[in-house]
């Protein structure tokens, strides 16, 4: 099924999205089962990751979500703003469901030296902002997942 020509959920054949056109797609209502279990899988994405990320680095598979409409990216977004992940947690997860919905997205690690401090962060390479490739030295760039290279 479609909307919009895009497709709702990960059963659907998926063209490449940009990162525009995935975010245009309307959200699911809060309550929705679907927000509520994608919801879940981000809670337990993130668990899983935080315990993984010592153990693999940058190497951590993030489990692959069920079939959940794109709509209920709300479910998952909610999820990273309360569990307060780790910038690496957050776009890995991340990195995870957009790839799972054909969008290929990288995470970017950049780093920045201040006097003696030291400082390291992680983003998507669709959030990168002027002000970033100002404040950090890019490092390290992980591409995205293909659907089929992680476990569920």
């Amino acid at each position: 099924m479609k909307m919009h020509g895009f497709p709702l959920c990960l059963g659907d054949p998926l063209d490449e999205l940009s990162y525009g056109e995935y975010r245009s797609t309307p959200r699911l209502s809060r309550f929705n089962i679907q927000v509520l279990r994608a919801a879940f899988w981000a809670a337990k994405a993130c668990r899983e990751t935080r315990k993984a990320l010592p153990v693999s680095g940058v190497n951590t598979e993030v489990r692959v979500p069920a079939s959940l409409p794109i709509g209920s990216r709300r479910g998952v977004d909610a999820v990273l703003r309360r569990l307060s992940p780790t910038c690496l947690e957050r776009s890995l997860v991340k990195q995870r469901w957009l790839a799972s919905h054909g969008v290929d997205a990288e995470v970017v690690i950049g780093v920045r030296r201040e006097d003696s401090d030291f400082t390291a962060h992680a983003w998507l390479d669709h959030e990168t902002t002027e002000k970033l490739l100002v404040q950090y030295s890019i490092i390290h760039r992980l591409p995205a997942p293909s659907n089929n290279s992680t476990r569920k």
